[in-house]
């Protein structure tokens, strides 16, 4: 398996058309909630050497960091319902979490660097490259996985205040030990996948 320092860094702004997009998604891995994207257009006069992959940052970073992301930069977020999730499966519906963050951005063209080793169907006008590790390689996917993460983070944070016996807060809708344990003693709620390993053989 390769280490951090065995995935090269990719200089975004060799890249064209302008503008060029970062994307990335989060919460593919969760049982619970929606699956969020973030689409964002850097600005090259601001300093973005800190970016990284959102999971090598701790929380509090992470949110003062989102913060300064959408000040600074031009943003789009998106997310897939659970509801498309179930109908279309994770795969498809991270894909149309993405498509609609670079919607959101209200651009007509450019180059999008996508995270992982997939291109976007049907996302016209725009050129594609997808970026293996691109969230740890690439700037602008970088910035976009941290505002994509704070944002799902959040909405988990709000729907735990609704349904605080899942522990929504800590684990986020992930398939933790604790949260699979919840499921299973509390029956799955209407923000759990109901396609999911961990969710549907609990389902009343």
């Amino acid at each position: 398996m390769k280490k951090k320092t065995d995935w090269p860094s990719i200089n975004w702004q060799d890249f064209g058309p302008a503008p060029v997009i970062g994307v990335d998604e989060v919460g593919r891995g969760c049982l619970a909630g929606p699956v969020y994207a973030a689409a964002v257009i850097l600005n090259p006069e601001h300093d973005v050497s800190a970016y990284t992959d959102s999971k090598l940052i701790s929380e509090p970073r992470r949110e003062i960091m989102a913060i300064q992301i959408a000040e600074c930069h031009q943003t789009g977020l998106g997310f897939a319902t659970v509801e498309e999730i179930d109908q279309l499966n994770i795969f498809r519906a991270s894909q149309l979490a993405m498509i609609r963050a670079i919607e959101n951005l209200h651009v007509s063209g450019g180059h999008v660097l996508v995270d992982g080793k997939f291109l976007l169907p049907g996302l016209s006008g725009f050129k594609q490259t997808a970026i293996i590790k691109g969230d740890l390689r690439c700037k602008p996917i970088s910035a976009a996985s941290i505002l994509a993460k704070v944002t799902r983070d959040q909405l988990m944070k709000t729907l735990h205040q609704e349904f605080p016996v899942y522990g929504f807060e800590k684990h986020k809708g992930y398939a933790t030990p604790q949260h699979k344990s919840l499921i299973q003693i509390n029956k799955p709620c209407y923000w759990h996948r109901r396609t999911f390993a961990g969710v549907k053989e609990h389902l009343q």
